[in-house]
């Protein structure tokens, strides 16, 4: 029997061996830019024995991910290390050349990043990639590397994985893709695996997959670093947690005692800003200065949901695939929208969210079925008529960056989408202003590049943009997937009270369920282009009746008690 393409043979040789051990102490690491120095971890110390989970959690610009680039050795230019040791069993990481790194990672250690669209190549198909890091370091001939190839696709759940690898990362979802990078860290049954944010923007089946193989690494001796902000994925895998912020290790200890009983504030924070059922009608970020209390902003808006002003009947969406054949991405799915209310689609890659949103947007054009917007024909009608309609529905995309012109300041991004209606270029500005602040951002945002800006206040400009035309209705497409956890909260707590004082409609999709639970009043849960099941939040989360809504629901990750001694 084989797991990870290791042989039962292999296995008996390694247990002879010392157990595999990293040891880090004291370690600094800073970089010189421009002429300055600048410290941005801090003495950071741990002991991660063979078999065990070590979980670095934090924000962006904590230093977790800096961290574990050091042990690496993928820090970058610029980066030194001041002061300190990291030791894998024999090896000093600290003193390793070009070469010697060349001989480390793949084969001693195995390196897992967040995003495989980008850590894969575009260009060759995944199993050159998985080739690539057998062939580096003297593994086999053309034809037995092939063999292995398959192997470990296999091992990591790739269906099909003689086609899968020779297809491009393009021609993979996110999953699939994600996998094929694991398959690549594993290739070499590595003493160490360090996986940088694994399962950030996949599904939650997905997720549980990819946690569930993770696992079993760790079960078979591998020792695991993982860097996350997700305490739920934290939760499912780590023996031990350090929590970082600002470069500082401010918490450190056994998982449960980390997530039942933190001791410092920032832990806390990051626990309680975990969205989930339970945290419905409460602010997930209470110290920042978003308006008011929203157990009454839940109790306002039940009370007006009665008009519908977004209604989807019968939409049918068929693409035809590079082979001639033909694929419906959308299948009859029908749903209302009513005044106030946030309506969540959740389901995995592929299941047709996205796409029904766009033609809820009518950016796509449906092969059947029709959209009305405010009780009057949208999708049917020409767009030079839906130019007067059009400013009552808005969007806000996952990455709000790619959507911005780059060579626009903020104030121009904004002018851009207040349009005709405000004349004179002062009274732009002071618009421009007026949604910078209702979205809790200082008016000299608005001479600033969005490039400089952190992902949580380019995402509040992509709500202001959206604000801009007053409209009645907005979309959010997978809006907070991609922020920390403590941003996700801030952004998600903005949201509710706009929702609250302008009385807003949102159509919400997401793969996260935490997310959908917190912020929907009824969900919609679509797989293969289908609607499945619909209900309230809570008959959804509570009592699902289909069989895939039930594997949702168990695929969750989920704290314990992620609000236990955290103040509310």
């Amino acid at each position: 029997m084989t797991l990870l393409g290791i042989s039962e043979t292999s296995d008996l040789a390694r247990a002879d061996l010392p157990e595999p051990r990293l040891a880090v102490e004291g370690l600094t690491v800073g970089f010189t830019r421009d002429g300055r120095h600048r410290s941005v971890v801090r003495d950071v110390s741990f002991s991660l024995p063979a078999g065990r989970c070590l979980a670095i959690v934090g924000e962006s610009g904590s230093g977790k991910s800096v961290t574990a680039r050091t042990l690496v050795g993928l820090t970058g230019e610029g980066s030194v290390i001041e002061r300190g040791s990291a030791r894998l069993d024999d090896l000093d990481l600290t003193r390793q050349s070009k070469a010697g790194w060349r001989g480390i990672r793949g084969r001693r250690i195995g390196f897992i990043q967040q995003d495989a669209l980008v850590s894969l190549d575009p260009l060759r198909p995944v199993g050159a990639e998985i080739d690539e890091a057998l062939r580096l370091h003297g593994w086999g001939d053309r034809a037995s590397r092939r063999r292995k190839v398959v192997d470990l696709l296999t091992d990591v759940g790739v269906p099909r994985p003689e086609l899968r690898a020779r297809q491009r990362p393009g021609q993979l979802s996110g999953g699939l893709r994600q996998r094929a990078l694991i398959a690549s860290a594993l290739a070499w049954d590595p003493d160490l695996v360090i996986a940088d944010e694994p399962t950030t923007a996949l599904d939650v089946t997905v997720q549980a997959q990819v946690l569930d193989l993770l696992g079993d690494m760790k079960r078979r001796g591998t020792a695991l670093l993982l860097i996350s902000h997700d305490l739920s994925v934290v939760a499912e895998l780590a023996d031990e947690i350090l929590v970082m912020h600002g470069g500082d290790v401010v918490e450190q200890g056994p998982a449960e005692e980390v997530l039942q009983r933190p001791r410092h504030p920032y832990t806390r924070r990051l626990i309680a800003a975990v969205p989930s059922g339970r945290t419905r009608g409460e602010r997930l970020a209470p110290d920042t200065a978003t308006p008011p209390d929203l157990h009454l902003v839940r109790a306002h808006t039940d009370t007006a949901r009665v008009d519908p002003v977004l209604a989807a009947r019968g939409l049918t969406r068929r693409f035809t695939a590079p082979d001639g054949s033909r694929t419906v991405a959308v299948d009859d799915v029908s749903f209302t929208l009513r005044r106030g209310e946030t309506l969540g689609i959740v389901g995995e890659s592929g299941s047709g969210k996205s796409t029904t949103a766009r033609i809820a947007l009518a950016l796509e054009d449906a092969d059947a079925g029709e959209v009305t917007l405010l009780g009057q024909p949208w999708s049917a009608v020409p767009e030079r008529v839906r130019r007067a309609l059009r400013r009552r529905i808005a969007v806000v995309y996952q990455d709000p960056l790619s959507s911005f012109d780059p060579r626009w300041n903020v104030e121009r991004i904004l002018v851009d989408a207040i349009g005709a209606d405000v004349r004179g270029h002062a009274a732009r500005r002071a618009r421009a202003a007026d949604l910078l602040a209702q979205v809790a951002l200082p008016p000299e945002t608005l001479d600033r590049s969005p490039i400089r800006l952190s992902g949580g206040q380019r995402q509040r400009i992509a709500i202001a943009r959206a604000l801009a035309t007053s409209p009645e209705i907005i979309v959010l497409d997978e809006a907070v997937s991609a922020l920390d956890v403590s941003v996700q909260a801030q952004i998600l707590d903005l949201l509710v009270t706009l929702q609250d004082e302008y009385h807003l409609s949102y159509l919400f999709i997401s793969h996260d369920l935490g997310v959908i639970h917190h912020m929907s009043d009824r969900v919609l849960v679509m797989k293969d282009g289908r609607v499945l099941e619909e209900g309230t939040s809570e008959q959804i989360f509570t009592d699902p009746q289909h069989p895939y809504t039930q594997e949702l629901v168990r695929s969750l990750p989920t704290l314990d008690d992620p609000r236990n001694g955290v103040p509310a």
